[in-house]
């Protein structure tokens, strides 16, 4: 009898649903779903760089304004949970207009706000707002995209954070010394709304969670429970990435203040710089990892990145600083960059927004007190050499949460 050669690593046993040739064409979905991620980081960061600048106008000390970020983090997973249920139950499309209809109306408040108060509740909203896009909009764009190009855009579509991050960077540099704090809340609406027509007209809903949706909510339940093991594994992971990002970003405006004593708009320029490196590490890291394997890219990326810790921490002049700057958030984004290809290939059909959306950002929580671990320890030492030992430790269990997963590269979704 003639031996029959098993089928390829990937290959699908029925028509794939996203292929080179995808039915749905995967532009109109990644432009959704970078569009709201960006805009989503652009009110983030606005809130960082405005800090004093709200403490002094509602009369509050700066720990009180630092509050107004707490609110949103925990809030995250509150919307990672809600919009995650919502996107496997009812498809990703409306639960993404529903979202980014949400966030319009939270920037306008935000830019609104009377009093102290009012600020907390709008930024919970927010939180709420925000946990919930990352997970609906990466299920979208990645059940679009092509597998052979699926690492690429996958790096492209989780740097929407950077750009965002740029964004409010030159914003604050150009238009805060004009205008205030308040109108560039208001500068986030307007293509907010845009964007909500956008899908309505022209994204299309994804084909895999049609052929995998739920027939009911107790069905639903019982599919997200039966994949608990998943759930914490990626939970871990995501808590490591976490470290990984917020060690290396949070502190790194106040080293450049205590350290270099920069002042706020040379601040704002190197972090928009180190945002255009990060946004080049992820598309180039993700691609990379179509070729080598997610788990392997992001090793590599973290390995490079504690090589880079000298330069980054303790540059002996300003060009090294800054290239430091550029090379760290390179490499740390740059792994990054996989993640929603490697969570979709690992998450089943029919919980892929929930498990890794509410995964993700139920992880920012549990890593919020890194950023606090470090300011301690700098108290002790100096800001380089806290961030610079937080940076390893975060970078060598980061690489082993991600050996320790499985590896479903060019996995066909909906098969």
């Amino acid at each position: 009898m003639a031996k029959i050669k098993p089928p390829l690593h990937g290959a699908p046993h029925s028509p794939p649903l996203t292929s080179s040739r995808s039915p749905v064409s995967h532009r109109p979905a990644m432009v959704a779903g970078f569009s709201a991620w960006l805009l989503d980081a652009f009110d983030f960061f606005l809130v960082t760089f405005c800090l004093t600048a709200i403490a002094r106008d509602f009369h509050k000390s700066d720990s009180a304004i630092a509050l107004v970020i707490t609110m949103t983090l925990a809030f995250r997973p509150v919307g990672g949970f809600v919009f995650g249920m919502m996107a496997d139950r009812y498809g990703r499309r409306l639960p993404l207009m529903i979202n980014i209809g949400l966030f319009a109306v939270a920037e306008i408040f935000t830019g609104l706000a009377p009093n102290y108060t009012v600020l907390l509740v709008v930024r919970a909203l927010f939180g709420v707002v925000m946990g919930g896009q990352w997970g609906v909009g990466a299920s979208l764009v990645m059940e679009t995209a092509p597998v052979r190009r699926r690492g690429m855009l996958s790096g492209l579509l989780q740097e929407g954070y950077a750009a965002g991050n740029v964004l409010a960077a030159i914003s604050f540099f150009f238009l805060f010394g004009r205008w205030g704090w308040r109108p560039l809340f208001f500068l986030g609406s307007l293509p907010a709304i845009a964007l909500v027509f956008f899908i309505h007209f022209r994204v299309k809903e994804s084909p895999v969670w049609e052929r995998a949706k739920t027939a009911s909510w107790s069905a639903h339940y019982r599919e997200v429970l039966s994949h608990w093991k998943l759930f914490l594994y990626l939970l871990a992971f995501m808590t490591m990435m976490m470290f990984a990002s917020h060690g290396t970003q949070d502190m790194y405006p106040t080293f450049l203040q205590r350290q270099w004593h920069f002042s706020p708009m040379r601040r704002s320029a190197i972090t928009a710089f180190s945002g255009i490196g990060a946004i080049v590490g992820g598309v180039v890291v993700g691609h990379l990892s179509d070729r080598w394997g997610r788990r392997r890219a992001i090793i590599a990326a973290f390995v490079l990145g504690v090589l880079l810790i000298p330069v980054w921490a303790f540059a002996p002049n300003e060009a090294l600083l800054i290239a430091g700057a550029f090379l760290m958030q390179f490499m740390v984004q740059g792994a990054w960059g996989v993640i929603p290809a490697h969570l979709a290939e690992l998450s089943p059909d029919s919980v892929r927004a929930f498990i890794p959306g509410f995964a993700y950002q139920s992880a920012g929580v549990l890593a919020s007190g890194v950023v606090y671990l470090e300011a301690v320890f700098a108290q002790r030492t100096s800001y380089g050499a806290a961030m610079a030992l937080t940076a390893v430790c975060v970078f060598v269990l980061a690489s082993i949460m991600a050996a320790l997963g499985r590896e479903r590269l060019g996995h066909t979704f909906g098969s």
